[in-house]
């Protein structure tokens, strides 16, 4: 139950680990794709299959640990190379159908930052029509939570440190309000008034004034990295409050949220660029200088 497909592909960076492009042959087992249609891989291309997590369509929680789409250990002791490949030959369960009506190069993105936060999103019933939603960071993360939060009917409020990100978030992505988290009074003033809040930021910040933002009973969904979280046991029991982590979807989540994405025009914003550009890319990347994705376009940058 094997597919092969490349080398038309295009994928996001800096992790390489989105891979798309057009189904070149099937094996004859395969069911649900064929010869020409757009698929893509996202983070993961192997897993037990066989473990609660695996049969619960959750793949990415396999309990014998899943396998990286780069940079990971597969079944025969190979390093997976992920976006750098020639071509890849996936396991039909770890395939993604890309709708005929939904460019790639949207699609690439979609596949790792697109599900780290619409996974959370859809666990914790983010997707309510009317409720408010807070989005922390404004990155790569941080914006597609604006879109899906749009997208769901949120009254969708941005937290950054940085003012200059406010045009951004009210122009570009059409969110409802930008708050700059480092105005104390500001913060004070919207107590208790979020359904929920999706945490993208790494770096390290204070958990206690975004908790204290939760209506009694509120969610935060923490997707980012920081290298530690700390709060007052209070900012959970007093309102009845949750924080939650999480890392991606399983397999039957990421179709689902490709279909949506299509279904309802939602694209993250991108920069396409060739092969040949990819070290001043991760040199801007780390200058924080992208809006809010890098794709790179390797078909036609073989032409």
């Amino acid at each position: 139950m094997l597919i092969s497909f490349g080398p038309g592909i295009i994928l996001e960076t800096p992790s390489i680990l989105s891979y798309l492009g057009i189904v070149q042959e099937v094996g004859q087992n395969v069911q649900g794709f064929k010869v020409g249609d757009h698929i893509g891989v996202g983070t993961i291309v192997n897993s037990c299959r066989s473990c609660d997590y695996c049969n619960d369509d959750l793949e990415s929680y396999c309990a014998k640990g899943s396998v990286f789409t780069f940079n990971g250990i597969d079944v025969d002791g190979t390093v997976t190379k992920g976006g750098y490949s020639s071509f890849i030959v996936v396991h039909q369960r770890y395939c993604i159908k890309i709708p005929v009506n939904y460019p790639l190069t949207s699609a690439a993105p979609l596949l790792c930052a697109g599900i780290t936060v619409y996974s959370p999103m859809m666990r914790h019933k983010m997707n309510q029509s009317g409720k408010s939603l807070g989005v922390i960071g404004l990155g790569g993360l941080g914006h597609m939570a604006v879109k899906f939060g749009k997208a769901f009917g949120l009254k969708v409020t941005v937290f950054s440190t940085s003012i200059s990100k406010k045009e951004q978030a009210l122009k570009l992505l059409g969110a409802d309000k930008f708050v700059v988290s480092s105005d104390q009074e500001q913060m004070k003033g919207l107590a208790k008034s979020y359904d929920f809040i999706i945490d993208t930021a790494s770096g390290d910040h204070p958990f206690d004034p975004y908790m204290a933002l939760l209506k009694t009973g509120g969610v935060l969904a923490l997707v980012g990295f920081p290298s530690e979280v700390k709060f007052s046991p209070a900012s959970l029991n007093i309102d009845m409050r949750t924080i939650s982590g999480s890392v991606t979807g399983g397999m039957k989540q990421l179709q689902e949220m490709i279909d949506f994405c299509a279904a309802h025009e939602v694209h993250p914003t991108i920069d396409i660029i060739p092969i040949q550009y990819v070290n001043e890319a991760l040199e801007r990347l780390a200058k924080r200088d992208v809006k809010y994705r890098f794709v790179i376009d390797i078909e036609n940058s073989l032409k």
